[in-house]
């Protein structure tokens, strides 16, 4: 039976080619670079900055979490997840926004763009200027590194 399936040589050809993919799909799991979640979600806000349009909305809360321990934080097959760089407070605001009858309620942590607002100015309530992703309206933000919907 092995010496009729090795003889047709595509089948053979077939059957390396999908166990090289499967070896390299294997390696990546385990060698990829880890990703950094705080680059990640720059790279979030900064692509809803050029790309979001803008609605009218309102902070909900402003919560402060501790930071987080710096026991690090297992990822895929038990990789780490790298560590924060620092240990200062998370500020979380969420908001809520209406896009077409539907009201979004979602939250940003702010920590690192403290300079673009004034946390003593942040109450519930308050009105602001949400940008949010046309395609995906439940993706949006608050702050970004150069532009604030604060008031």
């Amino acid at each position: 039976m092995l010496k009729a399936l090795f003889a047709d040589w595509k089948l053979v050809l077939a059957m390396g080619g999908a166990a090289i993919a499967a070896l390299a799909m294997i390696a990546y799991a385990f060698l990829r670079p880890a990703v950094n979640p705080e680059e990640e979600e720059r790279k979030r806000r900064l692509h809803l900055n050029q790309i979001g349009r803008i609605a009218e909305g309102q902070i909900v809360e402003l919560v402060e979490h501790p930071p987080e321990s710096k026991v690090a934080r297992k990822g895929l097959f038990g990789a780490g997840a790298p560590l924060l760089r620092d240990m200062r407070p998370r500020h979380l605001v969420s908001y809520s926004y209406l896009i077409s009858g539907v009201t979004y309620h979602t939250a940003q942590d702010i920590t690192g763009l403290e300079s673009q607002i004034r946390l003593e100015r942040l109450v519930a309530g308050q009105p602001a200027s949400i940008k949010y992703d046309a395609a995906n309206p439940a993706d949006s933000i608050l702050v970004a590194d150069d532009w604030s919907g604060l008031r």
